[in-house]
């Protein structure tokens, strides 16, 4: 058979290539798994009693409504609406099996093969791959040196063929929060050409503050532009029940409910339910977590602050830390290759989330705690003593 040259040409999942890489490790020392961003303690007990109540019910093997089960879209809506300072209606949102898949009906509602879609550097590896093998160009935006990327920059960059502006906020790979003020620049520039301004919030709750993310929503007119991506996989700590939404306009949506019928048709009814449960009951709990992430963000900064080994923090925030590697003759997938095979640390190499190497790293951050975060700042230390000595 033939396959897609699309698919063909595209990158494996780095996800994966960590975790084949993870199965030639030796063993013999303590592991410090740093590539996926998972949550690292269970699903809070509001979200487990719930589940094991209504698994019971016959329902619970049904389809739901495309959209998603109502009480769930007026919790998303109401927080929204509470956690922002903004107007969100339940008909503005689309529940979807997960933030990845939110981006892949929006980006298929919004392009066709030849369009362009403005993405800053490091991209989320996933949004790239899904453009790519839609025939869709990624149009790369250098931010600035604070990591934080520039409206004015992407004006520059807007042809005849891009139809929408994509952020990550906080930034997956670098952590890098983009202000308030920036993300309303974005959104000026994306009125201005009439393309979307879609914001990936993933990481939300894991901010350095419980101001509004930005106040688009207060906008009476922010449907025309803004079209906002939520996952509850790191929030709820539920990433295997796959459940996250795209909030955009309603005609937006119609288009997003096409593509997710014939995806999907609806987000697992499991899911849904414990995403409902964690919303409406499990706010303290939800508090409690973001504080724990925050600790270790900030131990993380703590030992990072001498540059262990050479190694070089870049940037901070939500899940990750961005990294630079001090070895300027050395690739980095090999730096991460001796990482793992000599001194047990797995991390995803920046290459995955760059058209180059600029010689950095993904360090997921949440993985660790404070005794992990001075181990990993020991190996950091000891690898760059090998490669001084020319050891490979």
């Amino acid at each position: 058979m033939q396959m897609s040259p699309r698919a063909v040409s595209g990158i494996d999942s780095p996800i994966g290539a960590a975790k084949a890489l993870l199965a030639r490790w030796p063993g013999g020392g303590t592991l410090l798994d740093l590539s996926q961003a998972a949550p690292p303690w269970p699903a809070p007990a509001e979200i487990v009693d719930h589940v094991r109540d209504v698994a019971r019910e016959d329902r619970l093997s049904g389809y739901t409504p495309v959209p998603g089960i109502p009480k769930l879209r007026s919790a998303v809506a109401d927080e929204l609406s509470r956690d922002y300072a903004g107007a969100v209606e339940p008909g503005d949102v689309v529940v979807t099996a997960g933030c990845n898949q939110a981006f892949c009906v929006v980006a298929a509602a919004l392009t066709t093969p030849g369009d362009e879609v403005v993405t800053p550097l490091p991209y989320y590896f996933n949004h790239d791959m899904w453009l790519r093998m839609n025939g869709v160009r990624p149009v790369y935006l250098e931010p600035g040196d604070d990591l934080v990327p520039r409206a004015s920059d992407a004006a520059a960059l807007i042809t005849e063929r891009t139809r929408a502006i994509s952020l990550v906020t906080p930034g997956n790979p670098s952590g890098v929060t983009i202000p308030p003020e920036v993300i309303a620049e974005f959104a000026e520039l994306a009125a201005r050409y009439d393309v979307a301004l879609v914001l990936d919030e993933t990481y939300r709750s894991f901010r350095d503050t419980d101001a509004p993310p930005h106040a688009l929503f207060a906008d009476p007119a922010w449907r025309r532009t803004v079209v906002s991506l939520h996952s509850f996989s790191k929030d709820l700590a539920i990433p295997g029940y796959r459940v996250g939404a795209v909030v955009a306009s309603p005609e937006l949506g119609r288009e997003v409910l096409k593509v997710m019928d014939c995806v999907a048709i609806c987000s697992p009814q499991i899911g849904q339910e414990a995403a409902w449960a964690g919303l409406t009951g499990a706010r303290a709990w939800r508090a409690d977590r973001a504080a724990e992430i925050a600790r270790r963000r900030a131990a993380f900064a703590e030992v990072m602050a001498d540059r262990p080994g050479g190694f070089e923090m870049l940037a901070l925030g939500g899940f990750f830390a961005w990294v630079r590697h001090p070895f300027d003759d050395r690739p980095t997938p090999e730096v991460v290759e001796d990482l793992l095979l000599t001194h047990d640390t797995l991390v995803i190499p920046g290459t995955a989330f760059l058209p180059d190497d600029r010689r950095t790293m993904r360090i997921s951050v949440s993985n660790a705690d404070s005794p992990a975060i001075a181990l990993l700042a020991d190996r950091l230390r000891a690898i760059g003593t090998r490669s001084t000595h020319g050891i490979r």
